[in-house]
């Protein structure tokens, strides 16, 4: 009886992670949205933001799909969004042509810093309750 206790206790913990990780995505792909994004989309933003301090920096796509929590197939599609609004630009890698880096523009990083404030308040709002 004692395990069985303890499964119900787990399972409740984890279904609690899910409702709070649920409810705090929609905040943000609501409080995004008159921007343009969504929360997968500032994901992808403030990654490269903190991956690439310096214009000129990039970052694999590859790196990015094991953050975003997205497939790869979907990754790709967002950052085609991205690009064809100006935030992110793609490029081949020379060393490796299979590989494909992206890099914030400074139009994406201007976006960035614009909805950062927005996306940390939903965050403090959600997650400090």
């Amino acid at each position: 009886m004692a395990a069985r206790t303890a499964g119900n206790g787990l399972e409740e913990r984890w279904r609690d992670i899910l409702s709070v990780h649920a409810r705090t995505m929609c905040e943000i792909d609501r409080v995004l949205h008159p921007h343009g994004l969504g929360a997968s989309d500032f994901e992808v933003l403030d990654i490269l933001a903190a991956a690439s301090p310096e214009e000129g920096d990039h970052c694999r796509v590859q790196n990015l799909v094991g953050q975003v929590h997205l497939s790869q197939s979907a990754l790709s599609r967002l950052i085609g969004r991205l690009e064809k609004d100006g935030l992110v630009q793609r490029s081949v890698c020379a060393e490796d042509r299979r590989g494909v880096w992206v890099t914030l523009t400074p139009k994406g990083r201007q976006v960035h810093a614009e909805v950062l404030p927005l996306q940390r308040d939903v965050l403090a709002r959600m997650l400090h309750g």
